[in-house]
């Protein structure tokens, strides 16, 4: 009896100081700064799509007469980061008899990318891209989306804001050395359907008005002026949506793109048309660029009637559903 109180007793400890040694995250951005100083409280998960970078140094341009140094090549990794591909996180599916790729993936699915990864649960998550461009920093939305979606609770999971390249222009280092880990335990835990927009949902929210839709694409691929073939079947938007080009959810900084300031979107949201606060839907070609704009509107604007519609242009076009704009 007195062993089995011991063992009690012990894991009740142990567990008080993981909890004491985890770091409470700020909000759904940190900055390189505040990365640094809770480095070990937190589990850095490294999210990009060429992995080839991961070893490679960063290369910096110095100015002859000051000797300060420019950032002109992305490189290395925060030391410790494990390391996630970008083009495995999501999966091809079969819907009515048609592939469509780059879909939500199963928990069965995400759970093992994440393990392999080397991912444990328990310690709060911060995401960190390159931030070498718009579709850099979408990757770590897209990520943390996921991360959220399967489980991980409000407050446990955020994003270096800039990424890799925001930390190299305050001076940081990082690794070139090989990146890998055991097996991780993480698991996920259930699915928030609170936050996900299905194509039935989608289908209502246009029929009945109900729902406002932003397109997070490019202004051609809105436009219908370029089609994004094979992935999509036809060009142009969903009727009525709006606008929230690639180009206007983050701002370049010297080599990093970060996001902004929730004033700052209000007044972008203005010019744009877009309703804040309204029971919104975010879409793109296959849910990537969108997990940003879902990410200014739910995570930094605070709007908890905003979903993501994962499946979004590449399977609603494939399927057969209407879109307008210039003919394609």
């Amino acid at each position: 009896m007195k062993t089995l109180k011991y063992l009690l007793a012990a894991g009740f400890v142990g567990a008080c100081v993981q909890l004491a040694s985890a770091a409470t995250l700020p909000g759904p951005l940190v900055t390189p700064q505040w990365l640094h100083q809770h480095r070990s409280e937190v589990t850095v998960l490294d999210i990009r799509d060429d992995m080839d970078t991961l070893t490679r140094a960063p290369k910096f341009e110095v100015d002859k007469k000051t000797g300060a140094k420019k950032l002109v090549a992305t490189g290395g990794h925060l030391e410790g980061a494990l390391s996630v591909d970008f083009g495995k996180i999501r999966q091809n599916k079969e819907i009515d008899g048609k592939k469509i790729v780059a879909q939500l993936p199963s928990a069965e699915y995400f759970t093992k990318v994440m393990d392999e990864a080397g991912l444990d649960k328990g310690k709060p998550i911060v995401i960190v891209p390159t931030g070498e461009t718009v579709d850099t920093m979408d990757m770590a939305t897209r990520l943390y989306f996921q991360l959220r979606y399967f489980g991980e609770p409000e407050g446990q999971v955020a994003i270096l804001n800039g990424g890799v390249n925001a930390w190299l222009q305050d001076g940081l280092p990082v690794s070139t050395a090989k990146v890998g880990a055991p097996k991780g335990d993480w698991a996920a835990t259930g699915e928030d359907k609170q936050i996900l927009a299905t194509l039935d949902q989608v289908k209502e929210g246009l029929r009945s008005g109900a729902d406002q839709f932003v397109d997070a694409r490019p202004t051609p691929q809105f436009l219908g002026i370029v089609v994004k073939r094979p992935v999509d079947a036809a060009g142009g938007h969903l009727p009525g949506a709006r606008s929230f080009p690639t180009d206007a959810i983050v701002r370049p900084v010297g080599a990093a793109h970060e996001f902004m300031s929730a004033a700052d979107y209000r007044k972008i949201y203005a010019e744009y048309g877009i309703q804040p606060g309204a029971s919104t839907v975010t879409y793109c070609n296959t849910g990537h660029l969108a997990s940003g704009a879902w990410f200014v509107d739910h995570e930094i604007l605070g709007n908890s009637k905003t979903r993501l519609y994962t499946g979004s242009m590449t399977e609603w076009t494939n399927l057969g559903n209407p879109t307008v704009g210039l003919p394609g």
